[in-house]
């Protein structure tokens, strides 16, 4: 087993699975506002550190991702934010994308940017503590997209940067997210999804990418949001699985979705299935966001002092998503 190998599998073994707390400011006021919270770096820190000395981190979370606000603060105890996460267990990593950007000659579509200075942004992550990174490519469905070029373009960005995290002895996450909006069909996302994915894996191994190292951060095959033709969670489950095995190469460890706009529940309940129906060799996990922390964030809201209720709400989602990973979550334990 390689050394990135190794960081790979202990942040997503044994039901453990990622916190995607990677929110970039401008997204965080976002949420933030939207429960009448004022976003100051005060505030938002206080959010994460909530979230960061909650129970289930050790028992759940094998890997934070953070933003580079976050990885930079100290708690209000005076440790540093990446010491907090490694007094529970789990990895702090860092997500290195700048963002999505206009795709030129084909401006409906976007190519994620950040890989000027990339090397030396790296290196001072790895001083701070990370272990791991994120880059996030986005991909539009429609009669004519995701065009050759969009797929293309940002398997390349997604395969340069891989090398350049593992160069810096780094696990990089890769996530190429097919997005939920439209009215495509669930065929047309299995489609779409695996050609995506099927030339990110090109890629990477054209740049020398050590598979092996590497955590692949995927979306589910579902129907489009404006889609008439929902199909059921169990189905979700194989096309899913479908579209995985035709993918992606054994070598890869493990598989931490996206929960990509779904509901808690229904981002639980779907991680369960695919787990219960797993017959591949991939350790089938989550890297979370609002799948993880709505709830949370609503109760903390009511009265920002007040750590327990919300870590409450945290502990039980974090449980209920280790339980999915196992192929052991039922509607019952969800209700307990």
């Amino acid at each position: 087993m390689s050394e990135l190998n190794k960081i790979a599998l202990k942040i997503i073994s044994n039901g453990k699975g990622i916190l995607a707390a990677d929110e970039s400011n401008g997204t965080m006021t976002k949420r933030l506002e939207s429960v009448n919270v004022n976003s100051t770096p005060e505030n938002r820190l206080l959010f994460r550190e909530m979230l960061f000395s909650s129970e289930s981190m050790k028992e759940c979370i094998g890997g934070v991702i953070l933003y580079d606000e976050t990885i930079n603060q100290t708690t209000s105890f005076g440790k540093s934010i990446p010491d907090l996460i490694y007094s529970s267990g789990a990895l702090p990593g860092i997500k290195v994308d700048t963002g999505a950007k206009d795709l030129a000659n084909s401006s409906e579509e976007k190519i994620t940017e950040g890989l000027d200075g990339l090397r030396e942004r790296l290196k001072k992550y790895y001083e701070l503590g990370a272990r791991f990174t994120k880059w996030r490519g986005v991909y539009t469905i429609s009669d004519i997209y995701p065009s050759k070029l969009a797929i293309q373009s940002n398997a390349h960005a997604l395969a340069r940067y891989s090398a350049l995290v593992q160069e810096n002895k780094m696990v990089p996450i890769v996530e190429p997210e097919v997005l939920m909006d439209g009215d495509h069909s669930a065929d047309s996302c299995l489609k779409k999804t695996s050609e995506v994915i099927k030339k990110c894996f090109d890629e990477l191994i054209l740049h020398k990418v050590d598979i092996s190292g590497i955590i692949l951060k995927p979306n589910m095959i579902l129907a489009g949001k404006q889609s008439k033709n929902k199909i059921s969670n169990e189905e979700i489950s194989q096309k899913t699985l479908e579209c995985l095995k035709s993918s992606v190469p054994s070598e890869v460890p493990g598989i931490a979705f996206l929960s990509g706009g779904q509901s808690e529940i229904d981002a639980t309940e779907n991680l369960n299935l695919i787990n219960k129906n797993n017959n591949t060799r991939f350790i089938m996990t989550y890297s979370y966001g609002r799948a993880l922390q709505q709830s949370a964030l609503r109760t903390w809201s009511k009265n920002i002092k007040n750590i327990e209720a919300p870590q409450n709400i945290f502990n039980h989602r974090a449980k209920m998503c280790s339980l999915a990973a196992k192929g052991k979550w039922s509607k019952e334990l969800e209700n307990k």
